[in-house]
């Protein structure tokens, strides 16, 4: 059902991210599994380098793992995102279709500029990007406030050094712990002896 629709996206973004083609060429004719672990999708790669949604029976060279979660991590440019991604299979091929796919851009005003002219696109694009910055700001404030509510008010969250004092604290008592048993088997080690006579 979506295979037509994903299609068309990953042609149109190939086109306008022509500088792809000849870094995809080398591996044409193999396939590319991307599991988002609610859904999957293989790619195949054609002669001239693009990508194309590949056949039912298609065999996936590689594999890239990426839960949804990761998939916002990513479009919110997380630099430690990339760590999380899991490639099976040939991790060549899944290294070069994943940076691929993570620097392929949508230009968003051409395509717009097509149904409402330059000037409007541009315009369209900037507001965008201005309410994006706004909403993305005010986000990370109410993240914050979230956060720091939850640490203060209503302790849910525990603060960090106090995560941090329960771990040493965790770790002296299995300290004291084993030292405790060391002692008792040395206890039952001596009177052993001493009951056998």
């Amino acid at each position: 059902m979506f295979k037509p629709l994903i299609q068309f996206v990953l042609q149109h973004l190939m086109q306008q991210n022509s500088w792809t083609a000849p870094l995809l060429e080398p591996y044409a004719h193999k396939n590319v599994c991307i599991d988002f672990k609610v859904s999957q999708t293989t790619l195949t790669i054609l002669n001239n380098g693009e990508l194309a949604v590949a056949g039912e029976s298609a065999q996936a060279d590689a594999t890239i793992h990426m839960p949804p979660s990761l998939a916002m991590r990513l479009l919110r440019q997380d630099p430690l995102a990339h760590s999380l991604i899991k490639i099976d299979g040939d991790a060549a091929l899944g290294m070069a279709v994943g940076k691929i796919l993570s620097a392929v851009r949508w230009d968003i005003e051409d395509d717009l500029s097509k149904v409402v002219g330059d000037i409007a696109a541009y315009q369209v694009v900037q507001i965008s990007q201005e309410k994006l910055q706004r909403w993305q700001s005010q986000a990370k404030n109410l993240g914050e406030m979230l956060v720091e509510y939850w640490q203060e008010e209503q302790p849910i969250i525990a603060k960090k050094t106090r995560v941090e004092q329960f771990n040493q604290s965790v770790d002296q008592l299995r300290e004291d712990t084993d030292r405790l048993q060391q002692r008792v088997d040395k206890l039952l080690a001596a009177t052993l002896p001493a009951e056998s006579q």
